[in-house]
């Protein structure tokens, strides 16, 4: 993937972009605005950084998430209504501008292809801990799961549909994205995953997260 080696930056508290994944955005900060603007004239990239929740004044955490705009609508008040589609995970280098917006230098951090038993089988435990949490009615937006066809608008897919869907995904680092960006609720958990570019280490994390939701729920995790 050819990516330019800087991009504006949005800083947001509590949103993470991942990698496959549909991010809706309104943007009424004329700064953002303006970076909009910029991006739908270039190359349509959109960088998304969530606000470093230690820190008391602007400040991006270290991994971003990398866009392209898929739709843009200006609204008559100059706002607009935005979706980005996540393109890979990137460090974010030093700032180059910060002026009418945040520029960083920023690096892509690729995965590395892995088919492993080790993988395998925590792609398994993946599958069988969403499996119980729609069993137990968690809330989830389903809608990043994957391909759910059959269903039709406004009908919400069956436990069955979400995991069929999930079984074909066969990227494990596509499947601990997805299921990161849509069932972890805690921004904190979501950034160590979007940080951790090693898919067996990045599975592990997901796992621990998705059991600790389950326990809080009331619910015994899958071979429990």
């Amino acid at each position: 993937m050819d990516l330019p080696k800087n991009v504006g930056v949005m800083i947001l508290p509590n949103v993470n972009l991942f990698p496959h994944a549909v991010l809706p955005l309104f943007v009424f900060e004329p700064r953002y605005r303006r970076m909009l603007k910029d991006a739908l004239e270039t190359h349509r990239l959109f960088c998304v950084a969530m606000q470093r929740p230690e820190a008391s004044r602007e400040a991006p955490s270290k991994v971003a998430g990398l866009g392209v705009i898929t739709a843009s609508v200006e609204n008559p008040d100059g706002t607009s209504n935005m979706m980005v589609q996540g393109l890979a995970r990137v460090s974010l280098g030093r700032v180059l501008k910060r002026r009418p917006y945040r520029v960083h230098g920023i690096q892509a951090m690729v995965s590395d292809a892995v088919d492993t038993p080790r993988v395998d089988a925590l792609s398994v435990k993946v599958r069988e801990l969403v499996g119980e949490r729609f069993r137990l009615g968690l809330p989830a937006p389903l809608k990043l799961l994957g391909d759910t066809s059959g269903v039709g608008e406004g009908e919400t897919p069956s436990t069955e549909q979400i995991l069929n869907s999930l079984t074909q995904i066969g990227d494990a680092s596509v499947l601990a994205d997805l299921v990161s960006c849509t069932l972890l609720s805690d921004p904190a958990q979501r950034q160590v995953l979007l940080e951790t570019v090693d898919v067996e280490t990045r599975l592990r994390y997901l796992i621990y997260f998705l059991v600790k939701d389950l326990e809080g729920a009331g619910g015994a995790p899958p071979g429990s």
